[in-house]
């Protein structure tokens, strides 16, 4: 297993931009498809976005398409999400997770590692 670690979460206003990384160890990086998930209070865990292992592929949730980014970069075994124009419904915390194979993957299913999440709170 990858182990994770999330950061980059905060409280916001509707509208603004947020970058989240999430620092990645212990297995090759590129090995792996990773995603990120958010969880709201009372809800289950949803899909957000997922990249391949090269970075060459890219799958969005379509409450986030075009607003949402997500990118890896390799050398530094990190995986990050661009949040812009943030809206209140995206308050949550966001996961990232590795799926074994280097497939980008919307099932949570699909993934074996996971980090503990940060908080993103946007405000109206």
């Amino acid at each position: 297993q990858v182990h994770l670690v999330e950061s980059g979460g905060g409280f916001v206003q509707t509208g603004d931009s947020l970058r989240l990384s999430c620092a990645a160890s212990g297995r090759t990086f590129s090995n792996y498809g990773m995603g990120w998930f958010r969880q709201a209070p009372g809800d289950g865990r949803e899909f957000v976005a997922a990249i391949s292992g090269i970075g060459g592929r890219t799958l969005y949730a379509e409450s986030v398409a075009g607003r949402f980014t997500i990118s890896r970069d390799n050398i530094k075994n990190t995986l990050y999400l661009q949040m812009n124009s943030l809206k209140p419904e995206d308050t949550a915390v966001y996961f990232c997770a590795a799926a074994p194979g280097g497939e980008e993957w919307s099932s949570p299913m699909r993934y074996d590692s996971w980090g503990q999440g940060t908080q993103v709170t946007v405000s109206s």
